[in-house]
């Protein structure tokens, strides 16, 4: 079951990248047990030898001096002031958990230890299998992650509209008329809560074929250069611009749901709560003419299918559940909601087959944050509020982090108060592959194995496919090394109390055991009534991820079910197929898939028709501030913080700049190369000019994920290229209220020669 053979040999392998949200297929070629070249797998099924550079650094990546190999435990500090850190086997960083962990909880508490998940736990099998129950285990409600500072608008709008936070059209942009993307940049991206690898090929290949393609973005991007026509908006106003183009059709009855009539509720209400955001005040506040407005509301709804694709340019905002929800309204208005061309709903091979219930009404707020009353949402607390709660003295203060692949010192709100807060601990376990800005404050690292040391399978983003796609990847070189599921299994065992000598084994087989006891009793599974024993007799996989995957997909909706379908999926069946195995386009799965109350699509079911309301009362402080504004920018060289300590992708010319617009820049006296001073309510940074005009005036832009210039970290390449941060300059009071997700667009700054 595994490609992995001695380091003398010479092979090519067939892998799916792990490195952004894409999954595109790479073939990579072994020479005397190295990797000697990586290119696009032209045979996958997804990609068809798509690849970007970030793909073909897996090499470094993998061979980078920096990435740690063995555990590390701080011990002091050097004679600069820097934490000190020492190479230890497993055993004794276990102990040092073990030790950790229970001083803690006899101290404070079980409620004074957090854990904050990093954006690449979502890109790793083990996180997917294993991750859960690590949180589980270590109790609490201090849970954190990059959702907050990403993408959680998207999951709070369809848990009210569909029942489930997981429930995520996506744009079928292989059969649509007409594309329209805010905020998105999949040129450079690859796509993101759309898995579609060669987006960049597919956006041209729809062009050719008649599809037209509009790009909303206060940017120039590489994606508006290659789109039909590119619509400049002031940043954070996407919604009033969505509400005027549904209030537009609804009043002038270009609206036309079609057969979703009868599976929506909630429609009736919608011209009343629109109408008060009519064409011109939308002009006004997005700095839009009447006319393109109009246009582009005509163009939807006169498409014979149209998708519209909001993403991180929507989410980061203030008003981003609101204009998460305005993007699936106008779907459902023109008819485009589980349609072909429109948004469509993946059937991933993993999902759980059942019988239709009733569904419970989704819910955030189940608790609250210690200091700031912030209502839980998806499980978690916005981690804007992290440092608070980590500063902030009373019962229940948090005294240990767990961190998972993430550097939230760089990537969330306030980043110095965030590096202070994190200082501030008494205790930190990091499971990471480098010591990075966060990192550098643990007390342990446990680092697991490297991309091509462990099996890959994309769960999470195979849910959100253009098409229904299946590919597993083995390890391409054996690791000396506790695997990545059992770095977490014999975590969760620790944390509930089972000492550093527990066998990880004892997690993997009861997730196993626990998964097909679920779907034994489940009346809708494909195996409901089997026998368990005999199923978990015939359960394949080289390590505990692999079993509870092998699992899934024989449950799965395309699965063997242990032998009943010969021709169904299995981890042995994709083993067969190493470039992935297509399991069809998106079809359409409305009502089943619905999880509300009424089995509807529920419009009205949440806070939306409130947070119209606090939109329209806050149109005429829109139109009437002219401050200058910061937006973020996304590189395809680029992942967030993590990827900085490779020289292949960060040399050259310097990407970490502040773009301004020609005339924002002969206002303020900058000129192109020149250093600007950039202040926010909470804080400045320095940074070098470029004077271009793919910002919009009135409009400047620092990318996301620098400022590798903390001493402590052990990341050379990153600290030659270090940039600065943007997210000193980001308001933690500023979160959208909705979902708890940090406002990283549209902040208020002032800008003056350095």
């Amino acid at each position: 079951m595994s490609t992995m053979t001695t380091n003398s040999d010479d092979r090519t392998v067939f892998r799916t990248c792990p490195l952004c949200e894409a999954t595109c297929g790479l073939e990579i070629s072994i020479h005397d047990g190295k990797v000697a070249r990586i290119r696009g797998d032209r045979d996958d099924v997804f990609s068809s030898g798509f690849i970007c550079p970030k793909g073909s650094s897996l090499k470094q990546l993998h061979e980078d001096p920096d990435r740690l190999r063995l555990p590390v435990v701080r011990r002091g500090i050097d004679t600069e002031g820097a934490p000190r850190f020492v190479e230890v086997g497993w055993d004794e960083a276990w102990e040092v958990v073990d030790e950790k962990l229970s001083t803690v909880r006899e101290t404070h508490g079980g409620e004074a230890i957090g854990v904050y998940l990093g954006n690449p736990a979502a890109h790793l099998l083990s996180a997917s299998t294993h991750l859960r129950h690590l949180v589980r285990a270590l109790g609490g409600h201090n849970r954190y992650s990059a959702s907050t500072v990403d993408q959680m608008p998207r999951h709070v709008a369809s848990g009210y509209l569909y029942g489930g936070g997981l429930l995520i059209p996506i744009p079928d942009i292989e059969r649509t008329d007409l594309l329209v993307m805010l905020g998105a940049n999949p040129f450079e991206s690859n796509g993101s809560i759309c898995t579609a690898p060669g987006f960049p090929d597919r956006i041209d290949a729809m062009r050719e074929n008649g599809a037209r393609v509009i790009v909303v973005d206060p940017r120039r991007t590489k994606t508006a250069d290659h789109a039909d026509q590119h619509i400049a908006i002031r940043p954070g106003t996407d919604a009033v611009l969505l509400a005027a183009v549904a209030n537009h059709l609804l009043s002038e009855g270009l609206a036309d749901p079609g057969s979703l009539v009868g599976l929506v509720e909630g429609l009736d209400e919608l011209p009343a709560l629109l109408a008060p955001f009519t064409v011109e005040l939308a002009a006004a506040v997005t700095t839009l003419s009447v006319d393109t407005i109009r246009t582009l509301a005509e163009e939807i709804a006169s498409a014979d299918s149209a998708a519209i694709y909001g993403r991180i340019g929507t989410c980061t905002v203030e008003f981003g559940t609101l204009t998460t929800w305005l993007i699936d309204v106008l779907a459902v208005v023109t008819g485009n909601l589980d349609r072909p061309g429109g948004s469509m709903f993946t059937l991933p091979a993993s999902e759980r087959v059942r019988s239709s219930e009733e569904g419970k009404a989704y819910q955030v707020g189940r608790y609250r944050s210690r200091v700031n009353d912030r209502p839980e949402v998806q499980g978690e607390f916005p981690v804007a509020d992290l440092p608070d709660e980590i500063l902030t003295d009373g019962e229940g203060q948090l005294k240990m982090m767990i961190t998972f692949a993430g550097n939230p010192v760089l990537s969330c709100p306030d980043g110095r108060r965030m590096d202070e807060a994190f200082a501030a601990l008494d205790a930190m376990v990091a499971v990471d592959i480098y010591i990075n800005e966060t990192t550098r404050h643990a007390d342990v690292i446990l680092p697991p194995p490297g991309s091509l040391e462990k099996s890959h399978y994309d769960i999470a983003f195979y849910s959100f496919g253009v098409r229904n796609i299946s590919n597993y990847s083995p390890p391409v070189f054996e690791h000396e090394g506790p695997t990545e599921d059992d770095i977490l299994a014999k975590f969760t065992l620790i944390a509930m109390g089972a000492g550093p000598d527990a066998d990880p084994d004892v997690v993997h087989d009861q997730v196993v055991h626990g998964l097909l006891e679920a779907e034994v009793r489940s009346t809708g599974s494909p195996v409901n009534g089997r026998d368990i024993d005999e199923m978990i007799a015939m359960v394949q996989g080289d390590t505990g991820s692999d079993r509870i995957l092998d699992a899934l997909l024989r449950t799965g909706p395309y699965g063997d079910r242990f032998g009943v379908d010969p021709d169904g999926l299995s981890l042995s069946k994709l083993l067969d197929n190493p470039h992935g195995i297509d399991l069809g386009p998106l079809d359409a799965r409305l009502p089943g898939n619905l999880r509300t109350p009424s089995g509807k699509v529920e419009l009205l079911a949440g806070p939306f028709a409130d947070d119209l309301k606090r939109l329209e009362s806050r149109l005429r402080d829109l139109i009437d501030d002219d401050r200058l504004v910061l937006v973020g920018r996304r590189h395809v060289r680029s992942n967030n913080s993590w990827m900085h300590n490779l020289e292949v992708l960060v040399k050259g010319k310097p990407r970490c700049t502040l773009q301004v617009n020609p005339a924002d820049a002969d206002r303020l006296r900058l000129s192109d190369g020149s250093e600007a001073l950039v202040r926010s309510r909470v804080g400045s940074v320095t940074a070098p000019v470029e004077v271009t005009d793919v910002v919009m005036a009135g409009v400047v832009s620092l990318p996301h994920g620098w400022g590798h210039d903390f001493s402590g970290t052990r990341m050379a390449v990153a600290s030659r290229y270090a940039g600065v941060n943007t997210n000193v300059l980001t308001d933690p009071v500023l979160i959208d209220p909705l979902s708890g997700n940090a406002v990283l667009n549209s902040i208020p700054v002032e800008v003056q020669p350095a």
